[in-house]
C-alpha cells in the first residue's frame, strides 16, 4: 500500500483556510466567501469548505475529532487489523500443527 501525497501542500491549505476567515466580512455569506477563493487557488468550494471545519474541529470550535485524533484513530485501526491477520496466521498454524501432531504414531 502507498502513502498518497495530497495535491495541496499544508500551507497552501491553512493559507486558503485564513483568507477565507479573513475575507468573509467581505462577502454575503461564508459559503460565498469559500467559493471565491476556491476559484482562485484551484479547488473545489467543498474542498475548501472541509479544511475550514477541520481547522475549526483543531481549534476547539467544532465538535468532533481533531486532526492529531483522526491520525492516533488511524494508527490504531492499522495496527488493530495487523494484530487480527496475525492473531489468525497463528490460529491457522496451531490447528495444522496439533492435525499434525494426532496423526503421529503413539510412542511407548
Amino acid at each position: 500500500m502507498t502513502k498518497r501525497t495530497p495535491p495541496y501542500s499544508p500551507e497552501v491549505r491553512a493559507r486558503a483556510v485564513r483568507m477565507v476567515l479573513d475575507h468573509q466580512s467581505e462577502h454575503a455569506s461564508q459559503w460565498a466567501a469559500i467559493n471565491s477563493i476556491a476559484a482562485k487557488i484551484g479547488c473545489s468550494g467543498e474542498t475548501l469548505r472541509n479544511w475550514i471545519r477541520q481547522s475549526e474541529r483543531d481549534k476547539g470550535l467544532q465538535g468532533g475529532p481533531s486532526t492529531d485524533e483522526r491520525e492516533r484513530i488511524k494508527a490504531l485501526e492499522r495496527e488493530n487489523r495487523e494484530l487480527r491477520q496475525a492473531n489468525e496466521i497463528l490460529r491457522k498454524a496451531s490447528a495444522y500443527f496439533a492435525m499434525a501432531e494426532l496423526d503421529r504414531p503413539f510412542k511407548r
